[in-house]
């Protein structure tokens, strides 16, 4: 469960307001036009930015002002963030032991969590030697490593071709499943999450101008925010 209760936020003079609540295990999906705020909302939720006023509940519990490492959240950016000098297998260890002193029992973790992302037999690989949807999977498996229960997603798959965004976007939809996870990934690929997530938030100029399934938005009503964001259902 995600809440966040009457959120503001300024940085320079754009001011920021969230005020939601995200059901546990549901699939959110954020669009809304570059600068708006989407990427901050993911931040505010992660606990990379403090609120200036405003509480945010994490499963039930205020972490308004906990550290990010102590919230029950993992995080994929657009860049994957692989550390080059690392196997396959360091570069996931990470997520469970930042020493990488890793012991067989974890040594095989890591090797199960390849397998769920469909990277068998990478373990010694370097970055340098995956294409970008492999390093985006290995990027993936740290997160799901850390067992936490919320993934945020902040637009990782927006450098891969249409054939790969879907392959890593039906990856997640059944690793969230298995593991009963609450997803909120930001895109700006509209066609991608029609099938893939079950709520979509539109975020504009700092604020959520729409709330509601995905397929709301071919609705007459709300026309105008998908005028707006440049959507096309015809």
């Amino acid at each position: 469960m995600i809440e966040l209760n009457q959120i503001n936020y300024h940085y320079d003079n754009f001011k920021m307001h969230f005020d939601i609540k995200i059901t546990s295990k549901d699939k959110v999906v954020i669009v809304g036009p570059s600068g708006a705020g989407k990427s901050t909302l993911l931040s505010l939720i992660a606990g990379f930015i403090l609120p200036d006023s405003g509480n945010i509940l994490l499963n039930h519990q205020n972490m308004t002002s906990t550290l990010p490492g102590k919230r029950p959240v993992s995080i994929l950016f657009q860049h994957h963030n692989l550390f080059s000098h690392l196997t396959v297998e360091q570069n996931i260890g990470l997520g469970i032991r930042p020493c990488l002193k890793l012991n067989v029992s974890e040594r095989q973790t890591i090797g199960d969590m390849l397998a769920k992302v469909g990277l068998v037999g990478f373990n010694d690989r370097y970055p340098d030697q995956l294409s970008g949807g492999q390093r985006q999977r290995v990027a993936l498996a740290r997160c799901l490593i850390q067992r936490r229960p919320i993934l945020l997603l902040d637009e990782p798959f927006s450098a891969l071709d249409q054939a790969l965004r879907f392959e890593m976007l039906a990856l997640v939809d059944q690793i969230c499943d298995e593991f009963n996870l609450t997803l909120m990934m930001v895109s700006h690929h509209f066609g991608d999450f029609l099938d893939y997530f079950s709520h979509c938030l539109v975020v504009d100029n700092g604020q959520i101008v729409f709330n509601g399934f995905p397929k709301q938005l071919k609705q007459s009503e709300n026309s105008h925010i998908a005028k707006m964001l440049g959507f096309n259902f015809q």
